[in-house]
C-alpha cells in the first residue's frame, strides 16, 4: 500500500551515522559497554539517538535498539506461547523526530532476528500503535500480537525512545525491567555474524502497511455515529489544528476534513523532528500561545493541539479560552459524567480543589486524585472498576487521558472525538453558538489566580545525605513538613492523599511530592491571591529549611519577588 502524504512528507535532514554501527569485517568487542537500567522512563524506554548535544552522549545505538526489540521480541513469545506454524506480528511505528528512521530499521532487525514478522507504519501516534493489537482486519495484517512505538515524547530532538504495547495494553514498570534485563545478555552475545544475519532476515520477515489510514477512518466513524449517521456532521465548524510538526498533522486532513469542517489556517502540519516552530507540548506556554493565537487570526470556532505522538492533546474555544490541565479535565469530566451520571473521574496529584467542587457538587461525580504518571492514574481506574467502583475517565493534568470505552488507552486523538461529538450532537439538535457548548460545560469551576510550580532539587553530593540515596532524604524531607503542618492550626492534610504531602489552608493549597525518577521534590502551589500563595510557600520554607542539602533557590526567589 502507498504511504499517504504526511508520512513521506518528512523534513530532509542529514543522515545520522553512529561511530558504533555494526559492520561486517568488526569483531564485536567494539561495542559500547551501555547500561540499559538507566534506559528506563518508568513504562517507557528513553535515551539520547542523536549527536551533538554536549554532554548529551549517545545511549541509544542502533545496536542497544536491535537488542531492545529482540528483548521484548522474546519476552512477547513467552507471554504468547508462540505456536510454532504461525509467527508472532509486531508492528512498528514512530513519530517525526530525525532519528526515527534509523531505529526503525533496528527494532526491524531486532524484531526479524527473534523469527517475528515486522509490519513498518511509518508515521503513526502512539495510540494506533496500541490500536493494532485490537483491530481484526487481515487486509492491514491485524491484529498484531505487540506493537513498538518509537518516540520520545515532547522532549528535544536529539532524544527518542521506545514505548510497547500488547491486547491487554501498555507495559508497565515491571515489563521494561525485565526487557531490559533481557536486552543486556542479547547486546553483550552479538557476534558480527548474528548482526549481519539479521540485516538479511529483516528483509524476509518485514511487510509494510498504511495503517493510519484505518485508524483515521474508525475517528470519523465514531463522530458520524454520535450525530445520528450523518456523513458531514461538522459542515460549516472552522476548526484549525496544531501538530506542532509531530505526528498528528493527519488530524486535519484525515478526521477534520471528511467530517466536513473547514481546517484553513491550520499550523504545523508536517512532520519535522527539529521542532522549529514550538515544542509540541499542550503544556507549553508557547504551544499553547500559537495555537490560541491561530484560533483568533482565522475565527476559527475551535483550536485542536497535540503532544508530538498525539497520545496528549488540549483545545481552545472560539473566545481564545484554553481547555488544557484542569480545565481539559473539567470538560471531559462533564462530557463522561453526562452519560455515566455518578461515575468516579480518576486524576493525578496536581489536580485543584476547585476541580474537586466542580466535579462532585455541580456535576455529581466523585473526584479519585491519585499518584502522578499517567500509568498509575489509568492503573487506578481499572482496578477501581475491578473492585466495584464504576470509573469511566483517567486524565492527567499533562493531557493524558484514557477511557474505559476505548480500552483504557491514552488516546489524544480520541478525547477530541469526544469534544467533537458534543459539537456534532449539539449541532444536530438544533444548538447553534459553535464551541459556547464546551464553554458552557465548565462554566462554575472555580479557577486560581496563582498557580506555580517549584523544582525543590536535592544534592546527591552533599554530605547531608550521609551516603543514603536521594529517596530516603525526600522521603525525609516530606515527613518533617507532614509534622510541620500538623502543629499549625491554619492548615489542614488532605484527609485521603496517596502521593507526598498535600495541604489546604491561608487561601489555597500545596502538594509537596517527591519525583518518580529524579532528585526533585516539586512543589506546587495554588491560591486565590499572590499573598496567599506567599503564605503557604513560606510554611514549607520554614519547615525544609532543616534540610541543606535541598536547594530550595526556586522556591526562595519565588518569595523574594512578592
Amino acid at each position: 500500500m502507498h504511504l499517504p502524504k504526511y508520512q513521506t512528507a518528512f523534513v530532509k535532514r542529514p543522515p545520522i551515522y553512529y561511530c558504533n554501527a555494526a559492520s561486517s569485517t568488526t569483531a564485536v568487542p567494539y561495542l559500547d559497554k551501555v547500561d540499559f537500567m538507566k534506559l528506563q522512563n518508568g513504562s517507557d524506554i528513553r535515551g539520547v539517538a542523536v549527536p551533538g548535544v554536549e554532554g548529551e552522549p549517545v545511549t541509544l545505538t542502533e545496536p542497544v535498539t536491535e537488542a531492545i526489540a529482540a528483548a521484548f521480541s522474546a519476552w512477547l513469545s513467552e507471554k504468547k506461547k508462540v505456536d510454532a506454524s504461525k509467527p508472532l506480528k509486531v508492528s512498528v511505528g514512530h513519530d517525526s523526530r530525525i532519528s526515527a528512521q534509523v531505529l526503525q530499521d533496528a527494532v526491524t532487525r531486532g524484531v526479524a532476528s527473534a523469527g517475528l514478522d515486522v509490519v513498518q507504519y511509518g508515521l503513526a501516534s502512539t495510540p494506533a500503535m496500541f490500536n493494532s493489537t485490537l483491530t481484526e482486519d487481515e487486509a492491514f495484517l491485524c491484529p498484531v500480537d505487540g506493537a513498538i512505538m518509537i518516540t520520545a515524547s515532547h522532549l528535544p530532538y536529539n532524544r527518542n525512545g521506545f514505548k510497547f504495547f500488547t491486547n491487554a495494553g501498555g507495559l508497565g514498570k515491571a515489563d521494561i525491567k525485565n526487557i531490559l534485563e533481557r536486552a543486556v545478555d542479547i547486546y553483550n552475545s552479538f557476534t558480527d555474524e548474528g548482526l549481519m544475519k539479521s540485516k538479511r532476515k529483516a528483509s524476509e520477515f518485514l511487510k509494510r502497511v498504511d495503517y493510519m489510514t484505518l485508524y483515521t477512518s474508525d475517528l470519523v466513524k465514531a463522530v458520524r455515529k454520535a450525530a445520528g449517521n450523518i456523513e458531514k456532521p461538522l459542515e460549516g465548524f472552522h476548526i484549525v489544528v496544531d501538530a506542532g510538526n509531530g505526528a498528528g498533522g493527519f488530524f486535519a486532513e484525515k478526521v477534520l476534513q471528511p467530517l466536513g469542517a473547514i481546517t484553513s489556517g491550520s499550523q504545523f502540519l508536517e512532520p519535522d523532528g527539529m521542532f522549529p516552530n514550538h515544542i509540541p507540548n499542550p503544556e507549553d506556554k508557547t504551544a499553547m500561545k500559537a495555537i490560541t493565537q491561530a484560533v483568533l487570526e482565522n475565527k476559527a470556532d475551535l483550536g485542536i493541539i497535540f503532544d508530538t505522538d498525539v497520545d496528549r492533546s488540549a483545545v481552545v474555544d472560539s473566545t481564545a479560552r484554553e481547555f488544557n490541565r484542569n480545565r481539559l479535565i473539567a470538560l471531559m469530566s462533564a462530557i463522561v459524567l453526562e452519560e455515566h451520571p455518578g461515575t468516579t473521574i480518576v486524576t493525578d496529584s496536581v489536580t485543584s480543589d476547585g476541580l474537586t467542587t466542580f466535579i462532585e457538587n455541580k456535576l455529581g461525580g466523585k473526584h479519585h486524585r491519585f499518584k502522578r504518571g499517567y500509568k498509575n492514574v489509568i492503573d487506578e481506574a481499572v482496578r477501581l472498576n475491578s473492585v466495584g467502583e464504576e470509573s469511566h475517565l483517567a486524565i492527567e493534568t499533562s493531557g493524558h487521558g484514557a477511557l474505559k470505552e476505548n480500552h483504557w488507552l491514552d488516546d489524544g486523538a480520541y478525547l477530541m472525538v469526544k469534544v467533537l461529538n458534543k459539537l456534532a450532537s449539539a449541532r444536530a439538535s438544533g444548538i447553534a453558538g459553535g464551541s459556547k457548548v464546551l464553554t458552557d460545560l465548565v462554566e462554575g469551576l472555580q479557577e486560581p489566580r496563582v498557580a506555580v510550580e517549584l523544582r525543590l532539587k536535592i544534592d546527591q553530593n552533599h554530605p547531608d545525605l550521609k551516603g543514603g540515596s536521594f529517596r530516603e532524604y525526600g522521603e525525609a524531607v516530606l515527613k518533617l513538613l507532614e509534622n510541620h503542618v500538623e502543629s499549625d492550626p491554619k492548615l489542614q492534610k488532605a484527609p485521603v492523599n496517596y502521593e507526598g504531602v498535600r495541604v489546604s489552608g491561608l487561601g489555597g493549597w500545596f502538594l509537596l511530592r517527591l519525583s518518580l525518577h529524579d532528585p526533585v521534590l516539586p512543589l506546587n502551589i495554588e491560591a486565590s491571591s499572590h499573598e496567599d500563595a506567599v503564605k503557604l510557600g513560606l510554611a514549607v520554607a520554614s519547615a525544609v529549611k532543616m534540610y541543606p542539602a535541598l536547594d530550595t533557590s526556586a522556591l526562595d526567589k519565588f518569595l523574594q519577588t512578592s
